[in-house]
């Protein structure tokens, strides 16, 4: 592929929507629906369906790798403590799961091979 600035713009832009949706996920991953961990599930199939959306609209790793990065980026800011000593992601079985999950689903959309087939080839 050759370089193109839209490419590059639409990374900037997934990576700025990856970031956005990292930031719901990271604080509605705990909550409870009784004990039901509804914010844990959307977290993670609305970060699941972004990158799916992505890397089958545009065709382009780079671009579902940028919105990745941007989720696990601001996973990894939240996930320690605030200067005033807040957190968003306490060291709960919730918060692991979110953390693990997340980067499994992010490497699994990334590394999923095209499904751009070749030819057979015909015998001469």
């Amino acid at each position: 592929m050759s370089f193109s600035w839209g490419r590059v713009v639409a990374w900037i832009i997934a990576l700025a929507v990856g970031g956005v949706f990292g930031v719901a996920g990271t604080i509605t991953h705990a909550s409870l629906w009784g004990v039901v961990p509804v914010g844990l599930i959307l977290a993670l199939v609305g970060c699941a369906a972004l990158l799916l959306a992505i890397r089958l609209l545009t065709g382009d790793r780079i671009a579902a790798l940028a919105a990745g990065v941007g989720m696990g980026v601001v996973t990894y800011i939240l996930s320690g403590t605030g200067p005033g000593g807040s957190v968003v992601m306490p060291n709960d079985v919730l918060s692991l799961i979110w953390t693990v999950a997340l980067a499994l689903i992010i490497v699994l959309v990334i590394a999923w091979p095209s499904g751009v087939r070749s030819r057979p080839r015909a015998d001469v």
